[in-house]
Protein backbone atom coordinates (compact mmCIF):
# COMPACT_ATOMS: atom_id res chain seq x y z
CA UNK A 1 0.00 0.00 0.00
CA UNK A 2 1.35 3.59 -1.07
CA UNK A 3 2.29 5.88 1.87
CA UNK A 4 -0.58 8.66 0.17
CA UNK A 5 -3.19 5.87 0.60
CA UNK A 6 -2.15 4.49 4.10
CA UNK A 7 -1.82 8.25 5.05
CA UNK A 8 -5.26 8.95 3.94
CA UNK A 9 -6.86 5.79 5.70
CA UNK A 10 -5.50 6.30 9.26
CA UNK A 11 -6.46 9.50 9.80
CA UNK A 12 -10.05 9.83 8.41
CA UNK A 13 -11.93 10.65 10.90
CA UNK A 14 -16.22 10.60 10.96
CA UNK A 15 -17.57 13.75 10.17
CA UNK A 16 -20.70 13.33 12.64
CA UNK A 17 -22.04 11.60 15.29
CA UNK A 18 -23.02 8.53 14.78
CA UNK A 19 -26.88 8.92 16.07
CA UNK A 20 -28.10 11.59 13.81
CA UNK A 21 -31.61 13.07 13.16
CA UNK A 22 -33.54 11.61 10.26
CA UNK A 23 -34.86 13.90 7.53
CA UNK A 24 -38.48 15.10 7.99
CA UNK A 25 -39.94 12.66 5.94
CA UNK A 26 -42.96 10.72 6.91
CA UNK A 27 -46.25 9.50 5.16
CA UNK A 28 -47.23 11.45 2.40
CA UNK A 29 -50.76 13.09 3.22
CA UNK A 30 -53.83 14.28 0.87
CA UNK A 31 -55.19 17.24 1.87
CA UNK A 32 -58.23 15.48 3.50
CA UNK A 33 -55.45 13.51 5.58
CA UNK A 34 -53.39 16.63 6.14
CA UNK A 35 -56.77 18.08 7.97
CA UNK A 36 -57.44 15.46 10.10
CA UNK A 37 -54.06 15.24 11.56
CA UNK A 38 -53.56 18.89 11.86
CA UNK A 39 -57.15 18.31 13.77
CA UNK A 40 -55.48 15.94 16.26
CA UNK A 41 -52.18 18.09 16.42
CA UNK A 42 -54.04 20.71 18.18
CA UNK A 43 -56.05 18.23 20.85
CA UNK A 44 -52.59 16.94 21.47
CA UNK A 45 -50.64 20.05 21.78
CA UNK A 46 -50.47 21.60 25.46
CA UNK A 47 -49.70 25.35 24.67
CA UNK A 48 -48.04 27.69 27.80
CA UNK A 49 -47.52 31.14 26.96
CA UNK A 50 -44.67 32.16 29.43
CA UNK A 51 -41.56 33.59 27.81
CA UNK A 52 -38.69 30.86 26.68
CA UNK A 53 -35.45 30.83 25.02
CA UNK A 54 -34.53 31.86 21.85
CA UNK A 55 -33.11 28.36 21.09
CA UNK A 56 -34.11 28.58 17.28
CA UNK A 57 -31.63 30.98 16.53
CA UNK A 58 -28.60 28.88 17.94
CA UNK A 59 -30.16 25.80 16.00
CA UNK A 60 -30.22 28.03 12.72
CA UNK A 61 -26.48 28.76 13.57
CA UNK A 62 -25.65 25.07 14.24
CA UNK A 63 -27.31 24.58 10.85
CA UNK A 64 -25.75 27.08 9.17
CA UNK A 65 -22.28 25.85 10.28
CA UNK A 66 -23.02 22.37 8.61
CA UNK A 67 -24.41 23.42 5.62
CA UNK A 68 -21.08 25.89 4.89
CA UNK A 69 -18.76 22.91 6.11
CA UNK A 70 -20.44 20.36 3.38
CA UNK A 71 -20.68 22.76 0.90
CA UNK A 72 -16.97 23.87 1.47
CA UNK A 73 -15.75 20.04 1.31
CA UNK A 74 -17.84 19.45 -1.35
CA UNK A 75 -15.93 22.07 -3.09
CA UNK A 76 -12.33 21.12 -1.38
CA UNK A 77 -12.93 17.18 -2.84
CA UNK A 78 -10.90 15.55 -5.94
CA UNK A 79 -13.04 16.74 -9.01
CA UNK A 80 -12.77 13.48 -10.28
CA UNK A 81 -14.51 11.94 -7.58
CA UNK A 82 -18.88 10.96 -8.56
CA UNK A 83 -21.04 13.79 -6.80
CA UNK A 84 -24.75 12.70 -6.33
CA UNK A 85 -27.56 14.20 -7.77
CA UNK A 86 -28.92 16.00 -4.04
CA UNK A 87 -25.40 16.88 -3.43
CA UNK A 88 -25.23 18.54 -6.90
CA UNK A 89 -28.78 20.47 -6.14
CA UNK A 90 -27.03 21.76 -2.73
CA UNK A 91 -24.04 23.37 -4.64
CA UNK A 92 -25.66 24.77 -7.34
CA UNK A 93 -28.16 26.64 -4.81
CA UNK A 94 -26.05 27.55 -2.41
CA UNK A 95 -26.03 30.71 -2.91
CA UNK A 96 -30.10 30.62 -2.26
CA UNK A 97 -29.64 28.68 0.94
CA UNK A 98 -27.46 31.60 2.25
CA UNK A 99 -29.89 33.88 0.89
CA UNK A 100 -32.97 31.90 3.04
CA UNK A 101 -30.57 31.72 6.41
CA UNK A 102 -29.56 35.83 6.45
CA UNK A 103 -33.78 36.35 6.21
CA UNK A 104 -34.24 34.02 8.65
CA UNK A 105 -32.13 35.22 10.49
CA UNK A 106 -33.65 39.30 10.05
CA UNK A 107 -36.81 38.39 10.18
CA UNK A 108 -36.64 36.59 14.06
CA UNK A 109 -35.45 38.48 16.77
CA UNK A 110 -35.22 37.67 19.98
CA UNK A 111 -37.77 39.12 21.13
CA UNK A 112 -40.29 38.07 19.13
CA UNK A 113 -39.44 34.34 19.26
CA UNK A 114 -39.73 34.49 22.78
CA UNK A 115 -43.08 36.10 22.87
CA UNK A 116 -44.75 33.13 20.68
CA UNK A 117 -46.61 30.19 22.42
CA UNK A 118 -44.61 27.31 23.03
CA UNK A 119 -45.25 23.65 23.86
CA UNK A 120 -45.19 21.91 27.03
CA UNK A 121 -45.17 18.16 25.99
CA UNK A 122 -44.18 16.20 22.69
CA UNK A 123 -40.89 16.08 21.06
CA UNK A 124 -41.13 19.82 20.58
CA UNK A 125 -41.26 20.51 24.40
CA UNK A 126 -40.38 24.30 24.95
CA UNK A 127 -40.56 24.96 21.59
CA UNK A 128 -42.51 27.57 19.72
CA UNK A 129 -46.18 25.38 19.17
CA UNK A 130 -46.57 27.57 15.08
CA UNK A 131 -42.97 25.73 14.64
CA UNK A 132 -43.77 22.46 15.65
CA UNK A 133 -47.35 22.90 13.23
CA UNK A 134 -45.04 23.35 10.47
CA UNK A 135 -42.44 20.88 11.12
CA UNK A 136 -45.65 18.39 11.21
CA UNK A 137 -46.65 19.81 7.75
CA UNK A 138 -43.09 19.58 6.08
CA UNK A 139 -43.10 15.57 7.76
CA UNK A 140 -46.05 15.20 5.68
CA UNK A 141 -45.61 16.83 2.11
CA UNK A 142 -41.51 15.60 1.78
CA UNK A 143 -41.04 19.41 2.09
CA UNK A 144 -43.05 20.45 -0.96
CA UNK A 145 -44.56 23.25 0.73
CA UNK A 146 -47.88 24.90 -1.45
CA UNK A 147 -50.39 27.53 -0.52
CA UNK A 148 -53.14 24.57 -0.67
CA UNK A 149 -52.17 22.30 1.56
CA UNK A 150 -50.49 24.90 4.08
CA UNK A 151 -54.20 26.65 4.12
CA UNK A 152 -55.56 23.71 4.30
CA UNK A 153 -53.91 22.26 7.54
CA UNK A 154 -53.79 25.50 9.01
CA UNK A 155 -57.47 25.87 9.42
CA UNK A 156 -58.27 22.62 10.25
CA UNK A 157 -55.74 23.31 13.43
CA UNK A 158 -57.49 26.89 14.15
CA UNK A 159 -61.22 24.47 13.90
CA UNK A 160 -59.62 22.97 17.35
CA UNK A 161 -57.54 25.90 18.52
CA UNK A 162 -56.89 29.31 17.08
CA UNK A 163 -53.61 31.19 16.85
CA UNK A 164 -52.30 34.19 17.86
CA UNK A 165 -51.93 36.71 15.00
CA UNK A 166 -47.97 36.99 15.71
CA UNK A 167 -48.09 33.03 14.88
CA UNK A 168 -49.45 33.24 11.91
CA UNK A 169 -47.14 36.52 10.79
CA UNK A 170 -45.01 33.44 12.04
CA UNK A 171 -45.50 31.10 9.60
CA UNK A 172 -43.30 32.22 6.52
CA UNK A 173 -40.29 32.39 9.72
CA UNK A 174 -41.00 29.09 10.82
CA UNK A 175 -40.97 27.49 7.26
CA UNK A 176 -37.77 29.07 6.13
CA UNK A 177 -35.97 27.37 9.52
CA UNK A 178 -37.84 24.08 9.48
CA UNK A 179 -36.45 23.87 5.66
CA UNK A 180 -33.29 24.75 6.41
CA UNK A 181 -33.25 22.64 9.52
CA UNK A 182 -34.28 19.71 6.82
CA UNK A 183 -31.69 20.46 4.74
CA UNK A 184 -29.18 20.33 7.34
CA UNK A 185 -30.67 16.99 8.22
CA UNK A 186 -30.28 15.81 4.71
CA UNK A 187 -26.83 17.06 4.22
CA UNK A 188 -25.57 14.94 7.50
CA UNK A 189 -26.51 11.99 5.99
CA UNK A 190 -25.09 13.27 2.57
CA UNK A 191 -21.85 13.91 4.84
CA UNK A 192 -21.70 10.08 5.99
CA UNK A 193 -23.07 8.42 3.12
CA UNK A 194 -19.29 10.35 1.71
CA UNK A 195 -17.58 9.37 4.82
CA UNK A 196 -18.80 6.08 3.80
CA UNK A 197 -18.06 5.91 0.44
CA UNK A 198 -14.18 7.34 0.58
CA UNK A 199 -13.98 4.70 3.31
CA UNK A 200 -14.47 1.88 0.62
CA UNK A 201 -12.46 3.86 -2.48
CA UNK A 202 -9.54 3.81 0.18
CA UNK A 203 -10.09 -0.29 0.72
CA UNK A 204 -10.56 -1.28 -2.92
CA UNK A 205 -7.27 0.93 -2.89
CA UNK A 206 -5.52 -0.97 -0.48
CA UNK A 207 -6.92 -4.27 -2.26
CA UNK A 208 -5.93 -2.87 -5.65
CA UNK A 209 -2.09 -2.57 -4.54
CA UNK A 210 -1.40 -5.64 -2.40
CA UNK A 211 -3.44 -7.33 -5.95
CA UNK A 212 -0.46 -5.66 -7.96
CA UNK A 213 2.21 -6.55 -5.43
CA UNK A 214 1.79 -9.27 -4.11
CA UNK A 215 -1.19 -11.27 -4.62
CA UNK A 216 -0.64 -14.37 -2.64
CA UNK A 217 -0.68 -11.86 0.26
CA UNK A 218 -4.58 -10.67 -0.17
CA UNK A 219 -5.55 -12.85 2.70
CA UNK A 220 -3.77 -10.48 4.63
CA UNK A 221 -5.82 -7.15 3.29
CA UNK A 222 -9.06 -9.02 4.01
CA UNK A 223 -7.90 -9.98 7.62
CA UNK A 224 -7.10 -6.43 8.23
CA UNK A 225 -11.05 -5.69 7.10
CA UNK A 226 -12.41 -8.11 8.66
CA UNK A 227 -10.90 -6.44 11.82
CA UNK A 228 -11.21 -2.71 10.84
CA UNK A 229 -15.25 -3.32 11.90
CA UNK A 230 -16.44 -1.50 9.00
CA UNK A 231 -19.87 0.43 8.63
CA UNK A 232 -21.41 -2.09 6.35
CA UNK A 233 -24.18 1.02 5.08
CA UNK A 234 -25.26 0.76 2.24
CA UNK A 235 -23.44 3.56 0.68
CA UNK A 236 -19.65 1.42 1.87
CA UNK A 237 -21.71 -1.37 -0.06
CA UNK A 238 -22.72 0.14 -2.96
CA UNK A 239 -19.11 1.76 -3.22
CA UNK A 240 -17.26 -1.03 -2.87
CA UNK A 241 -18.88 -3.41 -5.10
CA UNK A 242 -18.75 -1.01 -7.80
CA UNK A 243 -15.82 -0.39 -7.56
CA UNK A 244 -14.17 -4.04 -7.17
CA UNK A 245 -16.23 -5.26 -10.53
CA UNK A 246 -13.63 -2.64 -12.74
CA UNK A 247 -10.72 -4.24 -10.71
CA UNK A 248 -8.04 -7.21 -10.70
CA UNK A 249 -10.26 -10.35 -10.33
CA UNK A 250 -8.31 -11.83 -7.62
CA UNK A 251 -9.62 -8.99 -4.98
CA UNK A 252 -13.01 -10.87 -5.31
CA UNK A 253 -12.16 -12.02 -2.57
CA UNK A 254 -13.07 -9.70 -0.67
CA UNK A 255 -16.47 -9.56 -2.14
CA UNK A 256 -16.60 -13.27 -0.92
CA UNK A 257 -16.31 -12.19 2.66
CA UNK A 258 -18.11 -8.68 2.56
CA UNK A 259 -21.01 -11.45 1.88
CA UNK A 260 -20.73 -13.65 3.88
CA UNK A 261 -20.39 -10.75 6.89
CA UNK A 262 -23.77 -9.46 5.43
CA UNK A 263 -25.18 -12.74 5.24
CA UNK A 264 -24.64 -13.27 8.71
CA UNK A 265 -26.78 -10.43 9.12
CA UNK A 266 -29.60 -11.35 7.26
CA UNK A 267 -28.69 -9.26 4.07
CA UNK A 268 -27.25 -9.13 0.53
CA UNK A 269 -25.07 -6.92 -1.30
CA UNK A 270 -27.87 -6.28 -3.92
CA UNK A 271 -30.29 -5.33 -1.07
CA UNK A 272 -28.04 -3.38 -0.21
CA UNK A 273 -26.80 -1.65 -3.43
CA UNK A 274 -30.96 -0.81 -3.99
CA UNK A 275 -31.26 0.93 -1.05
CA UNK A 276 -28.57 3.18 -1.63
CA UNK A 277 -30.00 3.44 -4.94
CA UNK A 278 -33.65 4.39 -3.16
CA UNK A 279 -31.60 6.46 -0.60
CA UNK A 280 -30.04 8.62 -3.28
CA UNK A 281 -33.31 9.10 -5.45
CA UNK A 282 -35.26 9.96 -1.25
CA UNK A 283 -31.96 12.47 -0.83
CA UNK A 284 -32.39 14.10 -4.50
CA UNK A 285 -36.03 14.48 -3.97
CA UNK A 286 -36.16 15.96 -0.79
CA UNK A 287 -33.70 18.87 -1.36
CA UNK A 288 -35.05 19.63 -4.53
CA UNK A 289 -38.45 19.87 -2.69
CA UNK A 290 -36.93 22.27 -0.03
CA UNK A 291 -35.50 24.47 -2.70
CA UNK A 292 -38.61 24.54 -4.93
CA UNK A 293 -40.21 25.45 -1.22
CA UNK A 294 -37.88 28.45 -0.27
CA UNK A 295 -38.48 29.79 -3.33
CA UNK A 296 -41.78 29.47 -3.04
CA UNK A 297 -41.52 31.52 0.47
CA UNK A 298 -39.94 34.11 -1.34
CA UNK A 299 -42.60 34.82 -4.02
CA UNK A 300 -45.35 34.62 -1.58
CA UNK A 301 -47.31 37.50 -0.28
CA UNK A 302 -47.43 36.53 3.32
CA UNK A 303 -49.97 39.63 4.54
CA UNK A 304 -53.03 37.76 1.76
CA UNK A 305 -52.21 34.55 3.96
CA UNK A 306 -52.51 35.97 7.17
CA UNK A 307 -55.39 37.95 6.80
CA UNK A 308 -57.09 34.66 5.27
CA UNK A 309 -56.25 32.75 7.68
CA UNK A 310 -56.57 34.70 11.00
CA UNK A 311 -59.82 34.73 13.28
CA UNK A 312 -59.26 38.27 14.37
CA UNK A 313 -59.57 39.38 10.48
CA UNK A 314 -62.58 37.48 10.05
CA UNK A 315 -64.61 38.55 12.95
CA UNK A 316 -63.45 42.58 12.57
CA UNK A 317 -64.66 42.04 8.91
CA UNK A 318 -67.69 41.94 10.23
CA UNK A 319 -67.81 45.58 11.17
CA UNK A 320 -71.34 46.77 11.58
CA UNK A 321 -70.30 50.12 9.84
CA UNK A 322 -69.00 48.10 6.89
CA UNK A 323 -65.99 50.48 6.96
CA UNK A 324 -63.55 47.83 7.83
CA UNK A 325 -63.35 45.72 4.94
CA UNK A 326 -63.18 49.13 2.75
CA UNK A 327 -59.57 50.05 4.38
CA UNK A 328 -56.22 49.61 3.45
CA UNK A 329 -53.75 47.16 4.56
CA UNK A 330 -51.65 49.22 6.70
CA UNK A 331 -54.77 50.55 8.56
CA UNK A 332 -56.22 46.53 9.44
CA UNK A 333 -53.24 45.67 10.39
CA UNK A 334 -52.95 48.69 12.79
CA UNK A 335 -56.35 47.49 14.05
CA UNK A 336 -55.15 43.94 14.47
CA UNK A 337 -52.02 44.99 16.48
CA UNK A 338 -54.56 47.15 18.59
CA UNK A 339 -56.68 43.57 19.14
CA UNK A 340 -52.99 41.60 20.25
CA UNK A 341 -51.88 44.34 22.42
CA UNK A 342 -55.34 44.31 24.27
CA UNK A 343 -54.96 40.57 24.79
CA UNK A 344 -51.38 40.41 25.20
CA UNK A 345 -51.87 42.43 28.76
CA UNK A 346 -55.92 40.93 29.33
CA UNK A 347 -57.25 37.62 30.50
CA UNK A 348 -59.35 37.59 26.57
CA UNK A 349 -58.20 36.26 23.96
CA UNK A 350 -57.34 37.65 20.60
CA UNK A 351 -60.67 36.32 19.02
CA UNK A 352 -62.68 37.80 22.65
CA UNK A 353 -61.15 41.15 21.98
CA UNK A 354 -61.97 41.35 18.12
CA UNK A 355 -65.47 39.78 19.55
CA UNK A 356 -65.96 42.31 22.16
CA UNK A 357 -65.02 45.46 19.98
CA UNK A 358 -67.76 44.24 17.29
CA UNK A 359 -70.69 43.75 20.08
CA UNK A 360 -70.21 47.49 21.30
CA UNK A 361 -70.11 48.48 17.74
CA UNK A 362 -73.32 46.67 16.85
CA UNK A 363 -74.79 48.50 20.14
CA UNK A 364 -74.05 51.46 18.75
CA UNK A 365 -75.52 50.61 15.42
CA UNK A 366 -79.12 49.92 17.27
CA UNK A 367 -78.61 53.25 19.33
CA UNK A 368 -77.38 55.94 16.70
CA UNK A 369 -77.44 54.56 13.22
CA UNK A 370 -74.89 53.49 10.73
CA UNK A 371 -73.68 56.72 9.82
CA UNK A 372 -72.81 57.68 13.38
CA UNK A 373 -68.73 56.81 13.75
CA UNK A 374 -69.41 54.90 16.97
CA UNK A 375 -70.59 51.95 14.95
CA UNK A 376 -66.86 51.61 13.20
CA UNK A 377 -65.10 48.68 15.55
CA UNK A 378 -62.22 50.97 15.05
CA UNK A 379 -63.81 53.73 17.13
CA UNK A 380 -63.24 51.11 20.02
CA UNK A 381 -59.56 50.21 18.57
CA UNK A 382 -57.82 53.14 17.93
CA UNK A 383 -59.80 56.23 19.25
CA UNK A 384 -61.98 57.65 21.96
CA UNK A 385 -63.41 54.58 21.98
CA UNK A 386 -60.47 52.32 22.92
CA UNK A 387 -61.00 53.33 26.87
CA UNK A 388 -64.50 51.26 26.85
CA UNK A 389 -63.00 48.46 25.25
CA UNK A 390 -60.16 48.35 28.00
CA UNK A 391 -62.73 48.57 30.64
CA UNK A 392 -64.73 45.47 29.02
CA UNK A 393 -61.82 43.33 28.91
CA UNK A 394 -60.07 44.33 32.10
CA UNK A 395 -56.63 45.55 30.56
CA UNK A 396 -53.64 46.66 32.65
CA UNK A 397 -50.85 48.24 30.88
CA UNK A 398 -47.38 48.03 31.57
CA UNK A 399 -45.94 51.78 32.88
CA UNK A 400 -44.52 52.70 29.71
CA UNK A 401 -47.71 52.09 27.85
CA UNK A 402 -49.42 54.38 30.68
CA UNK A 403 -46.94 57.04 30.34
CA UNK A 404 -47.37 57.17 26.52
CA UNK A 405 -51.27 57.37 26.72
CA UNK A 406 -51.10 59.99 29.47
CA UNK A 407 -48.81 62.07 26.88
CA UNK A 408 -51.24 61.75 24.10
CA UNK A 409 -53.96 62.91 26.45
CA UNK A 410 -52.09 65.99 27.53
CA UNK A 411 -49.77 66.58 24.88
CA UNK A 412 -49.20 70.69 25.71
CA UNK A 413 -49.04 70.26 29.25
CA UNK A 414 -46.49 67.80 29.23
CA UNK A 415 -44.32 69.40 26.74
CA UNK A 416 -44.56 72.69 27.51
CA UNK A 417 -44.63 72.19 31.48
CA UNK A 418 -41.51 69.49 30.57
CA UNK A 419 -39.57 72.46 28.91
CA UNK A 420 -40.30 74.84 32.17
CA UNK A 421 -39.05 72.71 34.42
CA UNK A 422 -36.11 71.45 32.61
CA UNK A 423 -35.46 75.17 31.73
CA UNK A 424 -35.57 76.11 35.48
CA UNK A 425 -33.86 73.28 37.20
CA UNK A 426 -30.89 73.91 34.28
CA UNK A 427 -31.37 77.67 35.34
CA UNK A 428 -31.07 76.92 39.08
CA UNK A 429 -28.18 74.45 38.42
CA UNK A 430 -26.11 77.12 36.72
CA UNK A 431 -26.94 80.05 39.05
CA UNK A 432 -26.07 78.00 42.03
CA UNK A 433 -22.66 77.05 40.69
CA UNK A 434 -21.94 81.07 39.58
CA UNK A 435 -22.66 82.24 43.09
CA UNK A 436 -20.37 79.43 44.27
CA UNK A 437 -17.80 80.97 42.52
CA UNK A 438 -18.63 84.38 43.89
CA UNK A 439 -20.45 86.42 41.37
CA UNK A 440 -23.19 88.44 43.13
CA UNK A 441 -25.06 91.42 42.63
CA UNK A 442 -25.61 93.04 39.24
CA UNK A 443 -23.46 90.79 37.28
CA UNK A 444 -25.44 87.73 38.46
CA UNK A 445 -28.35 89.47 37.02
CA UNK A 446 -26.97 90.37 33.54
CA UNK A 447 -25.89 86.52 33.04
CA UNK A 448 -29.17 85.82 33.85
CA UNK A 449 -30.87 86.02 30.74
CA UNK A 450 -28.05 84.30 29.30
CA UNK A 451 -28.72 81.48 31.40
CA UNK A 452 -32.00 80.87 30.60
CA UNK A 453 -31.48 81.38 26.76
CA UNK A 454 -29.09 78.08 27.24
CA UNK A 455 -31.44 76.25 29.74
CA UNK A 456 -34.04 76.58 27.41
CA UNK A 457 -32.65 75.33 24.13
CA UNK A 458 -31.35 72.38 26.00
CA UNK A 459 -34.31 71.32 27.49
CA UNK A 460 -36.23 71.71 24.19
CA UNK A 461 -33.69 69.92 22.65
CA UNK A 462 -34.00 67.10 25.17
CA UNK A 463 -37.84 66.97 25.06
CA UNK A 464 -37.67 66.68 21.74
CA UNK A 465 -35.42 63.61 22.03
CA UNK A 466 -37.51 62.20 25.01
CA UNK A 467 -40.79 62.42 22.69
CA UNK A 468 -39.27 60.30 20.15
CA UNK A 469 -38.46 57.66 22.35
CA UNK A 470 -41.93 57.41 24.55
CA UNK A 471 -44.32 58.34 22.14
CA UNK A 472 -44.33 56.26 18.65
CA UNK A 473 -46.48 57.90 15.29
CA UNK A 474 -49.25 56.11 14.08
CA UNK A 475 -50.78 56.11 10.59
CA UNK A 476 -54.23 57.83 10.40
CA UNK A 477 -56.89 55.66 9.24
CA UNK A 478 -57.37 55.30 5.71
CA UNK A 479 -59.88 53.56 2.95
CA UNK A 480 -58.24 51.41 0.02
CA UNK A 481 -58.98 52.95 -3.15
CA UNK A 482 -56.19 50.98 -4.86
CA UNK A 483 -58.51 48.97 -7.17
CA UNK A 484 -60.63 52.21 -7.78
CA UNK A 485 -62.91 54.52 -5.82
CA UNK A 486 -66.56 53.65 -5.09
CA UNK A 487 -69.41 55.54 -6.46
CA UNK A 488 -70.51 56.09 -2.47
CA UNK A 489 -67.22 57.77 -2.06
CA UNK A 490 -67.02 59.55 -5.19
CA UNK A 491 -64.78 62.89 -4.85
CA UNK A 492 -63.94 66.12 -6.98
CA UNK A 493 -60.47 67.49 -7.51
CA UNK A 494 -60.88 70.81 -7.14
CA UNK A 495 -57.46 73.76 -8.75
CA UNK A 496 -58.20 76.90 -6.89
CA UNK A 497 -56.52 79.94 -9.12
CA UNK A 498 -56.32 83.28 -10.31
CA UNK A 499 -57.69 84.06 -14.00
CA UNK A 500 -54.88 86.63 -14.87
CA UNK A 501 -54.71 85.82 -19.07
CA UNK A 502 -55.48 83.99 -21.93
CA UNK A 503 -52.60 81.94 -22.13
CA UNK A 504 -52.25 81.50 -18.23
CA UNK A 505 -55.65 79.92 -18.59
CA UNK A 506 -54.52 77.90 -21.49
CA UNK A 507 -51.93 76.43 -19.13
CA UNK A 508 -54.81 75.56 -16.45
CA UNK A 509 -57.03 73.78 -18.69
CA UNK A 510 -53.91 71.71 -19.77
CA UNK A 511 -53.38 71.10 -16.13
CA UNK A 512 -56.11 70.22 -15.79
CA UNK A 513 -56.40 67.73 -18.42
CA UNK A 514 -53.06 65.79 -17.61
CA UNK A 515 -54.65 65.56 -14.30
CA UNK A 516 -57.79 63.92 -15.41
CA UNK A 517 -55.47 61.54 -17.93
CA UNK A 518 -53.19 60.36 -14.36
CA UNK A 519 -56.55 59.29 -12.80
CA UNK A 520 -59.44 58.32 -15.06
CA UNK A 521 -61.37 56.60 -11.95
CA UNK A 522 -65.14 56.67 -13.22
CA UNK A 523 -66.03 58.45 -9.43
CA UNK A 524 -63.05 61.06 -9.89
CA UNK A 525 -64.29 64.89 -11.20
CA UNK A 526 -61.75 67.94 -11.68
CA UNK A 527 -62.87 71.41 -11.38
CA UNK A 528 -61.17 75.19 -11.69
CA UNK A 529 -61.91 77.12 -8.81
CA UNK A 530 -61.59 80.70 -9.82
CA UNK A 531 -61.01 84.16 -8.68
CA UNK A 532 -60.47 87.23 -10.51
CA UNK A 533 -57.14 89.33 -9.54
CA UNK A 534 -57.38 92.17 -7.09
CA UNK A 535 -58.87 94.98 -8.75
CA UNK A 536 -60.33 98.71 -7.25
CA UNK A 537 -63.56 98.05 -8.86
CA UNK A 538 -66.07 94.99 -8.44
CA UNK A 539 -65.56 94.35 -12.42
CA UNK A 540 -62.46 95.19 -15.05
CA UNK A 541 -63.15 95.63 -18.94
CA UNK A 542 -61.43 92.07 -19.64
CA UNK A 543 -63.45 89.79 -16.86
CA UNK A 544 -65.51 88.77 -19.28
CA UNK A 545 -63.47 88.14 -21.87
CA UNK A 546 -61.23 85.70 -19.38
CA UNK A 547 -64.06 84.24 -17.73
CA UNK A 548 -65.42 83.12 -21.36
CA UNK A 549 -62.35 81.94 -22.21
CA UNK A 550 -62.28 79.39 -19.29
CA UNK A 551 -66.30 78.22 -19.77
CA UNK A 552 -65.72 77.65 -23.39
CA UNK A 553 -62.20 75.39 -22.45
CA UNK A 554 -64.03 73.45 -19.73
CA UNK A 555 -66.94 72.74 -22.37
CA UNK A 556 -64.49 71.87 -24.89
CA UNK A 557 -63.07 69.14 -22.72
CA UNK A 558 -66.26 67.59 -21.58
CA UNK A 559 -66.81 67.31 -25.46
CA UNK A 560 -63.79 65.57 -26.00
CA UNK A 561 -64.29 62.88 -23.27
CA UNK A 562 -67.58 62.53 -23.05
CA UNK A 563 -66.86 59.06 -25.02
CA UNK A 564 -65.60 58.30 -20.91
CA UNK A 565 -68.43 59.71 -19.15
CA UNK A 566 -70.86 62.71 -18.97
CA UNK A 567 -69.61 65.74 -17.18
CA UNK A 568 -66.36 65.00 -15.64
CA UNK A 569 -64.83 68.90 -15.45
CA UNK A 570 -66.64 71.59 -13.94
CA UNK A 571 -65.46 75.40 -13.50
CA UNK A 572 -66.65 77.02 -10.08
CA UNK A 573 -66.13 80.42 -10.25
CA UNK A 574 -66.65 83.65 -7.71
CA UNK A 575 -66.99 87.01 -8.71
CA UNK A 576 -64.83 89.89 -6.82
CA UNK A 577 -65.97 91.07 -3.62
CA UNK A 578 -64.96 93.68 -1.58
CA UNK A 579 -62.85 92.72 1.48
Amino acid sequence: MSRRVRQGFSSRKHPLPAAIEPPLRAELFSLEQLARHAKVLAGQHQVVYRRGSHGLLARLDQNEEILREYNRTTYAADQTRRVTHAAEWLLDNFYLIEEQIQMARRHLPQGYSRELPRLRNGPSAGLPRVYDIVLELISHVDAQIDAEPLRAFVEAYQTVSSLKLGELWAVPIMLRLALIENLRRVTARLMIARHDRDLADLWVDRLQDMAERHPSHMVVVVADMAKAELPLSSAFVAEFCQRLSRQNPVVHLARGWLEQRLAEQGLSIEQLVHLESQNQASDQISISHTISSLRFLSATDWREYVEAMSLVEQRLRTDPAGVYPAMDFATRDRYRHSVEALARHSRFSETEVAHRAVQMAELSLRDKGRKDRTAHVGYYLVDKGQAALEGETAVRWPWRTVIERNIRRFPMTVYAGGILSLTALGTFGLVHRTVALGVHGWLLAFFLPIFLLCASQLAVALLNWLSTLLVKPHLLPRLDYSSGIAPDCRTMVAVPTLLTSVNGISHLLETIEIHYLANRDTNVYFALLTDYRDAPEATMPEDEALLQRVQAGIETLNRKYQSDRPGIFFLLHRPRRWN
